[in-house]
């Protein structure tokens, strides 16, 4: 029979992992997964404390600290200060290795350091893609220019976009399903906002992203990074999905059993959502944690979601996740609904 997803091994290229802090210096946090993963986009967030959420990646290295609930970048040597074989370090700062606190760290692979790629008319200062799995990180220096190009490396036109540059600018977000012309802000609960010079009104294709003169995207002279997704069958999607407001929710199917899924209203102004399948393990899962906000992890008591083998279905009719408006999500897989062998997953 044919091969369902192209990644039997989700943990290979993606892992939610958790830890606790110890307060001190070069605490290595080794990821859980059968599979050694060494990651290149690693996303951590205090569960107990009101702490930023710190992202980092190995294309800008340790210590270069972006915060999805504000624009800043910062230089913090006491954050993260390694990327490791099987995981990675993080030192004292509080936000995140405050003893005894609770963290969750949400992992990415991708190729490494990267190298550059000059297929568009930017060449970018590295492209560090993972065409397994769909996902690319490129850094480059913007030009302001209108219909400016960026090769992503991926080989397949990505469908989720998430940019900032490295002064006080803002997250952009585009979705394919929105189209090139929408954007969402991840450090705010604002609706979807219009724009023509994000993107340039101009998809991605195979190959290139097309870039607009808006300095989110392409601010002149400023170093800018980019996170790319193209979905891949069995391991990630990208999509929409418009609430029921009925306490027997939505159902969305995604085509496997889901590790993290982050949901944003975008036809009304509310805030971001993360849920994954380790901080509580079980279903109905409640321990949100929203990127737009530094707030410690929040129950939502029996208004969350089920993460079940084949995608993710809402629990009742709140209008943070499934009213009358319109959602987007982004899912990365724990588990293909079935494997290249024709092996089903079991269910939750």
């Amino acid at each position: 029979m044919a091969a369902y997803t192209a990644v039997d091994d989700p943990e290979a290229h993606f892992q939610v992992q958790l830890y606790t802090g110890n307060g001190s210096a070069d605490h290595a946090i080794t990821l859980g997964g059968d599979t050694d993963m060494q990651p290149d986009w690693v996303w951590i967030k205090n569960r107990d404390a009101a702490d930023s959420h710190c992202i980092f990646d190995a294309l800008r290295g340790p210590g270069k600290v972006f915060n999805s609930n504000h624009y800043e970048e910062s230089d913090d040597a006491d954050t993260l200060d390694a990327f490791q074989s099987d995981g990675f370090r993080v030192d004292a700062d509080v936000k995140v290795n405050t003893n005894t606190e609770k963290y969750v760290a949400w992992c990415w692979k991708a190729n490494g350091s990267g190298s550059a790629n000059t297929a568009g008319s930017i060449n970018t200062t590295a492209t560090s893609a993972n065409t397994t799995s769909g996902f690319s990180i490129i850094q480059y220096t913007g030009n302001a220019t209108n219909g400016a190009t960026i090769g992503h490396g991926l080989g397949v036109a990505p469908t989720l976009m998430i940019s900032r540059n490295q002064s006080n600018n803002s997250w952009s977000l585009y979705w394919k399903v929105l189209g090139p012309t929408k954007f969402m802000t991840l450090e705010s609960n604002a609706s979807i906002g219009t724009s023509a010079n994000r993107l340039n009104s101009t998809d991605p294709s195979t190959t290139l992203i097309t870039l607009g003169s808006d300095n989110e995207a392409n601010k002149n002279a400023t170093g800018t990074l980019m996170y790319a997704f193209a979905p891949v069958q069995g391991f990630s999607k990208f999509g929409k999905y418009v609430g029921n407001a009925n306490a027997d929710g939505n159902f969305v199917y995604l085509g496997f059993k889901p590790a993290l899924v982050i949901v944003k209203k975008s036809s009304a102004t509310d805030n971001w959502f993360m849920f994954d399948n380790k901080r509580e393990g079980y279903n109905a899962i409640n321990d949100a944690l929203r990127p737009n906000l530094n707030n410690a992890e929040l129950d939502l008591s029996g208004v969350g979601m089920d993460l079940l083998s084949n995608g993710f279905k809402l629990r009742s009719g709140d209008d943070d996740l499934n009213d009358s408006n319109t959602f987007v999500y982004m899912a990365f897989a724990e588990q293909p609904l079935v494997n290249s062998n024709g092996v089903p997953c079991t269910a939750r």
